[in-house]
């Protein structure tokens, strides 16, 4: 089976003026065919999220008439524009909706779903959409709507601006993502209003940016992040909050915007595979958002020097939102229109600079996690996940069933680059149940196409093996299918392990069954609130790859060696001391790992060179 969100590569799809042309051309045949009577564009099956959707549309009309003047845009444009002022702005106190902090104001509002009292608790990123839609449509109304309906919509606008900051609690959903969209909302409607109105406005949304949102990023991996649904990133919402970002930098020129879109953007490059695979994240595990990511991959690509572009997108929404028959919905659109009005163009080719959590090069990339240890090893189109033992996850020795990942200090890592292959050493100190301190080191080296990876530990009781990873998904031409099928030679025995029992607390990958959906079933909250990354915490065992020590280690360790990727040659590393120093030798390379305590400074000492001479 097929994964069915990780699709192809965000940067394949074309971005010229005339690709963009031909969109918005779809678009107005569309709505056209669609428009009833009263100007609605909703798409007919449209129930939630549906607010701001015909709206939607009506930028794109709007877009599309700047563009093109096609003489038919004007009066859709009018009449559906009518449409949503009339009979999508609403004013009385949604029944329910608990996020209130006055009751009665009489502000406007847009509704996640028409129904009063029927899911009301999206009503905050509805209204955000909504003024988004509302902007968009006023940088476009001149020529295009008469003065009394331009002057109408822009005193919606501005009272959805209140009601989001004044009416209701600030970003109820701590979902970045909704924020960020709300303070872009008060940026670009600023621009509207007179001096006297619009710079409190830009004002107040500068210091709700600092204090409620920047004021409260989480960090992982090294980078402070803004939080989304309760955790640091999540690889659905994580990008477009980048492109909201980038919206906010465009039309501010705040510098913070920037900075933090940059951080952002390191760390997803970090994290993403080579063939555009990630998952992750407080709200969805492993689900891809598309066009609504284009902007701000694009956009900071461009500053931070990097092929985000590469990140695999849903290209069912590849150019805007559609429901299940194919038809346009209007979700979202303002993100289409400041895709279009941006000039940026892709960066692709990958940076060059080493980065902590990342080893990459050619089609080989191993993304760390927080503590070192992989999170996502990918090499020959396969991907690899933490494996779970005894409710323990991660790549790393095994012994007596405890998994040796978790530090006991502070972990060290050295990068070096030579001869055409580039490696990473992570160094980490760790304590088994034996309560013994032990030093872990961990040897990732690539030519591009192969990863070689030396665990190298002192010598452990019982029958240690190393934990390979979880055969997960493998590339299939432009989608991700499931397997179960590793690419793995190990210098030592090779176990391929699936759990027994079949309930949700173990993962065996030969099911159809997905990561994300076997998170969901463990999450504490229903799908769509829980969060999947805690949920699958919960998980017991699964699928696992376990490699025995190889043989030939100095007496004192345990030396395990996998090398992922092609080839079936057997694969034999020899392994000497040289001083105090573990020299590896492959038939690709040699490394000499240091001995724990490293150079003056105590950082891990590493060479490398080609071939099997040191």
């Amino acid at each position: 089976m097929h994964l069915p969100h990780q699709r192809g590569p965000l940067h394949d799809l074309p971005d010229t003026p005339e690709a963009y042309d031909a969109v918005l051309a779809d678009v107005t045949e569309q709505a056209l065919a669609r428009m009833t009577p009263e100007g609605n564009l909703e798409h007919p099956d449209c129930v939630d999220d549906i607010g701001d959707t015909s709206l939607g549309v009506t930028s794109l009309l709007a877009l599309a008439w700047q563009r093109g003047k096609d003489p038919r845009l004007p009066d859709a444009v009018r009449r559906s524009l009518a449409f949503h002022l009339d009979e999508r702005v609403y004013t009385e106190d949604n029944p329910g909706y608990p996020n209130l902090r006055v009751r009665n104001s009489g502000l406007p509002y847009a509704r996640y779903t028409l129904a009063a009292g029927a899911h009301p608790i999206g009503d905050w990123p509805s209204t955000v959409w909504a003024l988004l839609q509302a902007v968009n449509v006023l940088d476009a109304a001149e020529g295009l709507v008469d003065d009394a309906q331009r002057a109408r919509l822009l005193e919606v606008a501005h009272g959805y601006w209140r009601w989001l900051t004044e009416a209701t609690f600030f970003n109820p959903q701590e979902a970045g993502n909704q924020a960020i969209g709300c303070i872009v909302g008060g940026l670009m409607l600023a621009r509207h209003l007179p001096p006297a109105e619009g710079d409190p406005v830009r004002r107040e949304a500068l210091r709700l940016y600092e204090e409620k949102i920047r004021a409260h990023r989480v960090r992982d991996r090294g980078a402070l992040l803004p939080p989304e649904h309760g955790g640091a990133y999540d690889n659905n919402y994580g990008p477009i909050s980048l492109s909201f970002l980038a919206q906010a930098h465009r039309v501010s020129g705040a510098e913070v915007f920037a900075e933090d879109g940059d951080a952002l953007a390191r760390y997803i490059d970090a994290r993403l595979t080579n063939g555009g695979f990630d998952n992750g994240g407080p709200r969805y595990s492993e689900q891809h958002s598309a066009f609504e990511s284009v902007l701000g991959l694009r956009y900071f690509s461009a500053r931070i020097g990097s092929d985000l572009g590469r990140y695999r997108g849903d290209s069912r929404w590849a150019r805007h939102a559609v429901k299940a028959d194919g038809g346009v919905d209007g979700h979202f659109a303002w993100m289409l229109v400041w895709q279009i009005q941006d000039t940026t163009r892709w960066h692709r080719a990958p940076s060059t600079a080493p980065a902590r959590h990342q080893l990459r090069a050619g089609t080989v990339s191993v993304a760390f996690d927080d503590r070192m240890t992989p999170a996502l090893v990918e090499a020959a189109g396969t991907y690899y996940l933490p494996a779970a033992v005894n409710r323990q996850h991660g790549f790393g020795p095994v012994t007596d069933g405890f998994l040796l990942t978790r530090p006991m200090g502070e972990v060290r890592v050295r990068d070096v680059t030579a001869d055409g292959l580039a490696a990473k050493l992570v160094t980490k100190p760790v304590v088994g149940r034996d309560h013994v301190l032990r030093h872990v080191r961990s040897l990732y080296v690539t030519d591009g196409t192969s990863l070689w990876t030396t665990v190298a530990v002192e010598r452990l009781p019982g029958a240690p093996y190393l934990l390979a990873g979880l055969p997960y998904a493998a590339d299939d031409g432009d989608r991700v299918r499931r397997t179960a099928e590793p690419r793995l030679t190990s210098a030592g025995t090779l176990r391929l392990t699936h759990p027994g029992p079949d309930d949700p607390h173990h993962f065996d990958a030969r099911t159809d069954t997905t990561q994300e959906q076997a998170a969901f079933a463990l999450a504490l909250d229903p799908r769509g609130y829980g969060n999947p990354d805690e949920g699958w915490r919960h998980l017991v065992a699964s699928t696992a790859l376990e490699a025995g020590p190889a043989p030939g280690a100095p007496e004192d360790l345990h030396v395990f060696a996998v090398r992922y990727g092609p080839g079936d040659d057997e694969f034999t590393p020899a392994f000497e001391r040289e001083g105090t120093a573990l020299v590896v030798r492959t038939e690709a390379f040699t490394a000499v790992v240091g001995e724990v305590a490293g150079d003056a400074n105590a950082e891990p000492e590493l060479t490398l060179s080609c071939g099997t001479d040191a």
